[in-house]
């Protein structure tokens, strides 16, 4: 099994797996891209776009390593994300929304795939329930905990145009904008 740190898998990786993952990261937004602070709109029609859409996440989540990946990560402002319950696994909410969640929370380290180099403490439920759709317009929901609970809470902030960096404290997040702020380099 592989060790997830923030929101991207740990494990060791060869030139070629390292050269794919930095194709696929150069296909999702960034920080400060406008869209990723964009609320994203309900799906309504669950058609081949949709199902494309998914694929087309699915495999640059799995490409970048991540855990979770959000439509507005690529650009699109749509209620859908895949995730990674387990590993090999993924699985995608349409229109998702967090039915219950636990009065137990954790703090823990985050990262994301839009913000790169950086893991900031965030406190979260230990437990949720979230239920939407699936790419299909089937009904599904996942009773999920620890650190797959964290995953979708992460993802759902994102289709409200949030970030882990709002959920920090003042702290970690001026150490954070400070590892994002562009530098000039004089050469």
């Amino acid at each position: 099994m592989t060790e997830v740190e923030g929101q991207v898998r740990v494990e060791p990786i060869d030139a070629e797996r390292e050269a794919r993952r930095q194709l696929a990261l150069a296909q999702i937004r960034q920080y400060p891209d406008p869209v990723l602070r964009m609320q994203a709109k309900p799906v309504v029609e669950f058609d081949e776009d949709l199902r494309r859409l998914v694929e087309r996440m699915s495999a640059l989540m799995i490409e970048a390593r991540g855990v979770g990946l959000a439509a507005t990560q690529v650009g699109i402002l749509r209620r859908v994300f895949v995730f990674s319950p387990e590993d090999d696994e993924v699985a995608t909410l349409v229109n998702p929304v967090i039915t219950a969640r636990s009065d137990e929370v954790e703090l823990d380290d985050e990262g994301c795939l839009s913000l790169q180099g950086v893991l900031v403490p965030v406190e979260r439920a230990v437990t949720v329930r979230i239920e939407g759709k699936d790419e299909q317009g089937n009904d599904v929901a996942y009773d999920l905990e620890g650190y797959a609970a964290r995953t979708v809470q992460h993802e759902l902030d994102h289709l409200d145009g949030a970030l882990m960096i709002d959920r920090t404290t003042p702290e970690a997040r001026r150490e954070a904008l400070g590892t994002l702020r562009p530098r000039v380099v004089i050469g």
